[in-house]
């Protein structure tokens, strides 16, 4: 009686753990032929979260779960389409962008995916395909593609008149670690009430695990021109010897202190180079409207069925 029991207890689990399974591949939708499970979901809203440096938290995911099935919806119809005309991988380009997104550093990025417990494979199938398709646009656009010459004219003066002049930053920082299950809002508090009282530079030589913290934080001079856009919109909103809020990273969180700012000047401007990269841009824009504007026609005849 004893052994029927176990075996009926054990055959429960086994049918829980085969059950748990199924779930986490369960079909949600089919684009066409494609199909899309919530396991490529998750993996996706994961990833998304990862890359942007964001915590991982429920509030992040429900804000992502849309977004993410959309993205997917995209890729399933892009890839049908790249199966009609027979677009090749290109190694070169996926090497190229991974390399951009870690720092010249893939086995790191491969590695932060593993600690993660995230399908690297699943993402690498997904920059694959955006490589095709951006190949794939370019040869079925690239005909159709005309650049204005007044309005190219037009954008080299204003570009010139901003490029005679940038500015500089004199940056400060520290950078201290946290963890996915601190309150990361508490540490930030409890740190700028520390910064206070110790000083700027001597919390930056005592805390911070920034490669500048020898330096007392100092970054010394760096130009707007090679700053992210984040960045550079908290510093121009600082006044001098002022300290940023807090800037949450994925690992950690990071204050920024101006320590002084100049506006430097270009004595020689390469027209010809600044009117090549208005026109790469102008011819950028309008790959992407065509792109756009392809996969919007795609998904209007495409069948999509949600399960």
């Amino acid at each position: 009686m004893k052994i029927k029991i176990c075996k009926i207890i054990l055959f429960y689990f086994i049918f829980l753990f085969v059950q748990a399974n199924a779930i986490t591949n369960k079909i949600i939708l089919k684009v066409e032929n494609e199909i899309i499970t919530n396991y490529e979901v998750k993996n996706k809203i994961l990833t998304s979260l990862i890359l942007a440096g964001n915590e991982i938290t429920q509030e992040n995911i429900n804000k992502l779960k849309k977004q993410a099935l959309e993205s997917l919806i995209e890729n399933k119809l892009k890839t049908i389409e790249l199966k009609k005309f027979q677009i090749e991988k290109n190694s070169s380009q996926i090497n190229s962008y991974l390399n951009s997104i870690s720092g010249n550093d893939i086995l790191a990025l491969e590695n932060k995916f593993k600690s993660n417990n995230l399908d690297y494979n699943l993402f690498l199938k997904e920059v694959e395909i955006q490589t095709k398709w951006q190949n794939f646009i370019y040869l079925f656009y690239k005909g159709k593609i005309e650049i204005n010459e007044n309005s190219v004219n037009n954008d080299l003066k204003k570009f010139v008149e901003k490029e005679k002049s940038f500015q500089e930053y004199n940056v400060a920082e520290i950078e201290i670690m946290t963890d996915r299950d601190s309150n990361i809002d508490q540490i930030a508090l409890d740190f700028k009430n520390k910064i206070k009282n110790e000083g700027f530079e001597t919390a930056a030589l005592k805390y911070s695990i920034s490669s500048s913290s020898k330096n007392k934080g100092n970054l010394g001079w760096i130009s707007s021109r090679s700053l992210s856009k984040e960045i550079f919109e908290i510093l121009k909103k600082l006044n001098i010897g002022e300290i940023s809020q807090p800037i949450k990273r994925q690992n950690s969180i990071l204050f920024l202190k101006l320590v002084d700012k100049r506006t430097s000047k270009v004595e020689n401007v390469n027209i010809n180079e600044l009117k090549k990269r208005i026109i790469d841009q102008k011819k950028n824009e309008m790959f992407n409207l065509y792109s756009r504007s392809h996969l919007s026609k795609l998904r209007n005849s495409a069948l999509i069925e949600y399960k």
